[in-house]
């Protein structure tokens, strides 16, 4: 996420077939200094592999990894990696939907090493159009929700989740949350709900294709929110802006991703947060380009194995305090950010990526022609 947009953290969907999304409030960022970080072996291991990895490659002159990224980490990161392996590193910090044009548009003469944003549909996108590097994943230990998010041809690296389908609401005005999405189509909520709009915001793809899968399908979605826009639903573009207007008044609940609800408790008080049965996952993902050259592949590589590395994973966790950084891990041994509740208290389900991926583009257009005009 990037200059303004970055700074509310969002992550876009767009183009291709995919999105993620940007961040918090007016304060994104995520930088979080919360003492959980205890990583596994399998972890530890990987931050030795990305040394000597660095070390391997030391004898041909490092080229700059162009990384695209719609994290908060993304700037603590890159700088944190290139101090540890001394690989210049290009960063291109934007949110999802740019990010995945430019992608696009670059499809015969690719301009990028690595991306990395929240939703795996986007992610499914770029492997079936085989734009994405297969067959590798790092030496790491995954956890169970690690490994329930892994895509099974290798073709991009989980690194953290979030959820979407949580409610932030103003305490002072709603005694008594709804608790399923069905709930938000009472008269009760007229006018009060407020969401993003999935072409510029990256988590609100898996949040429409998340309602679509617990309600049954496409066309059940797409009554459902029509039902929400008869009732007044409000569209800003992303986490940002809708959490803005539920500080201000203008809604009184705010259909948004996790670690944006959590973080805004932390500045306004009057915000409480209701997960929806069931939330969605959404996992933060990296891939590779698959037409890089072997040298930018190899220095790609290294990358992913610094994030999932012990210093990788406390730059995860401290660089994005508000916003990116208040993630469930992925890796064995590591612990969530004492904020986030325990996921085990939370419904949540997993969709297919590779069924909701290959229609966003058709249900983000249907999306912005019916809801958001």
């Amino acid at each position: 996420m990037n200059s303004t947009l970055r700074r509310t953290r969002v992550r876009l969907l767009a183009g291709v077939s995919g999105a993620v999304a940007l961040s918090v409030l007016a304060v994104a960022g995520c930088s979080s200094s919360s003492s959980s970080s205890s990583t596994a072996a399998a972890a530890t291991s990987s931050s030795s592999s990305a040394s000597s990895s660095a070390s391997a490659s030391s004898s041909a002159a490092a080229v700059p990894l162009v990384v695209y990224s719609a994290q908060g980490y993304d700037s603590a990161m890159t700088k944190a990696f290139t101090k540890a392996t001394g690989i210049p590193v290009q960063l291109d910090d934007n949110s999802t939907g740019p990010l995945l044009t430019q992608i696009e548009a670059s499809k015969n003469n690719p301009k990028w090493g690595l991306l990395g944003a929240d939703g795996d549909e986007a992610f499914a996108g770029l492997d079936s159009q085989g734009l994405l590097l297969k067959g590798w994943e790092p030496s790491v230990s995954f956890n169970s929700l690690g490994t329930s998010v892994e895509p099974k041809d290798k073709s991009y690296v989980p690194t953290g989740v979030t959820l979407m389908g949580i409610i932030a609401y103003n305490k002072q005005k709603v005694p008594n949350p709804p608790a399923t999405y069905q709930a938000l189509e009472s008269s009760t909520w007229k006018g009060q709900v407020g969401m993003n709009d999935p072409s510029q915001s990256g988590p609100t793809y898996p949040l429409i294709a998340g309602v679509m899968n617990a309600l049954g399908g496409v066309a059940a979605g797409e009554k459902y929110f029509s039902t929400l826009k008869s009732n007044g639903l409000v569209i800003h573009p992303t986490n940002g802006p809708t959490l803005q207007a539920l500080t201000n008044g203008q809604i009184n609940l705010a259909l948004v991703q996790s670690s944006a609800a959590i973080g805004a408790t932390f500045t306004d008080k009057n915000i409480g947060l209701e997960y929806l049965d069931p939330a969605t996952l959404l996992p933060s993902q990296i891939g590779i380009d698959a037409n890089a050259s072997p040298q930018v592949q190899a220095e790609a590589k290294q990358f992913v194995e610094f994030v999932l590395s012990t210093a990788g994973q406390q730059v995860m966790q401290s660089g994005d305090p508000t916003g990116d950084s208040l993630y469930y891990p992925v890796l064995t041994g590591v612990n969530p950010l004492s904020s986030l509740p325990s996921l085990a208290s939370v419904k949540t389900q997993t969709v297919d990526p590779y069924t909701w991926g290959t229609q966003e583009t058709t249900i983000n257009t249907w999306f912005d022609s019916n809801i958001v005009r």
